[in-house]
């Protein structure tokens, strides 16, 4: 068995090097069940260090000239090798107790698919509750949050990866092919909680409420047309950091 850890990045120099050192002890959680892991970072056309930083943190270093996350994505999985993939954002530290619970599903056998509930880091009370109902709605609808996802490979291959024509809420649509295609071969899709992924939660601080607000309604409105460009989910792609 051999597992491939995809880390979509742009201008992550900062925030990269405690990611990727969580990521090597996730490495060697998997090395204790006799499997193999490669680490794979996509360094989609940062403008900073995040590619020598990634080559330095002993990532193998994959290029995506068009900034755009699902794109980024798939380019580290095209450059896979292993048999299950994880995608883990530039900005989360998962912890190894989760790499565990990774591999205790998919030795049962029955799982094509999964991902974590969350927490942020430094967590205010008013964030509390955005975060209690998005792991409720992951839980209970089986969507993985983007920021941690472990597939088969051949899966996800199947279905055609992320889809290119979105820029948010890329993973929704992939998990809700990944369902039809768990329902079609009797699998299981499964969201780990026992050890949530630890992610920055930047958002919250670089982005009024006002602003997230605005970009849900908007959304909303327009039926999901805004997905489907970089100016429209100007939360991921304004260059904030």
């Amino acid at each position: 068995m051999k597992i491939s850890i995809i880390v979509p990045a742009y201008n992550e120099e900062r925030l990269l090097p405690a990611t990727l050192q969580c990521l090597r002890a996730g490495c060697t959680i998997f090395a204790r069940r006799g499997w193999g892991a490669e680490l794979i970072v996509c360094d989609n056309n940062s403008s900073d260090r995040t590619a020598e930083v990634a080559a330095a943190g002993g990532a193998r270093v994959v290029f995506e000239p068009v900034n755009q996350i699902a794109r980024a994505r798939n380019a580290g999985a095209a450059a896979a090798s292993g048999e299950w993939l994880i995608f883990v954002d530039a900005d989360s530290q998962p912890d190894a107790a989760l790499f565990g619970d990774v591999g205790d599903v998919i030795e049962r056998g029955q799982c094509m698919a999964g991902g974590s509930t969350v927490r942020f880091a430094g967590e205010d009370r008013i964030a509390r509750l955005p975060v209690a109902l998005w792991n409720g709605l992951s839980r209970t609808l089986r969507w993985a949050a983007g920021s941690f996802i472990f597939c088969c490979a051949e899966a996800f291959r199947e279905i055609g990866g992320f889809s290119t024509a979105l820029y948010a809420a890329e993973e929704i649509d992939l998990f809700r092919r990944l369902k039809r295609l768990a329902s079609e071969r009797r699998q299981r899709i499964v969201i780990l909680h026992r050890h949530p992924l630890l992610t920055s939660g930047r958002k919250l601080r670089l982005y009024t409420w006002g602003e997230g607000l605005g970009f849900m309604a908007r959304t909303i409105l327009d039926g999901g047309r805004s997905l489907k460009s970089a100016k429209g989910c100007y939360l991921w792609y304004d260059g904030r950091r």
